[in-house]
């Protein structure tokens, strides 16, 4: 069963000489985004939640194929950004709960937008 969203924590500073993540080993879901914009830099799902999360941030945000494809989104330094994570009881429902949080989160900015041509044309 998916548990509840944990909250927002910044990702430790390289320099201060504590570079732990604090998320589940197991698998589960989470979401990383810029402190200051709120920009999602990454989401997803994983089987180790923690070491998905310390591979961003050793790889800096970006995954393998923007890397060999060049679509690199600007880095931003990793004190900037900020994580969250949501344990899972198995990595199928991991993924499930992910696609169903990425299906909310594209319906919520479809009726965004929506909103914003209809106030345009009722003028």
């Amino acid at each position: 069963m998916v548990q509840s969203w944990s909250g927002w924590k910044r990702f430790p500073d390289p320099h201060s000489g504590v570079d732990q993540v604090e998320a589940p080993i197991g698998p589960g879901v989470y979401e990383v985004r810029h402190t200051l914009t709120g920009r999602v830099i990454a989401f997803g799902h994983a089987g180790n939640v923690a070491h998905a999360l310390g591979q961003l941030k050793a790889n800096g945000g970006v995954g393998i194929f923007a890397r060999l494809f060049g679509r690199q989104p600007p880095l931003a330094r990793v004190s900037d950004l900020e994580y969250r994570t949501c344990a899972a009881g198995s990595r199928a429902e991991a993924r499930t709960t992910a696609q169903r949080l990425l299906g909310l989160r594209q319906t919520a900015w479809r009726r965004r937008l929506d909103m914003g041509w209809a106030s345009r044309y009722a003028g």
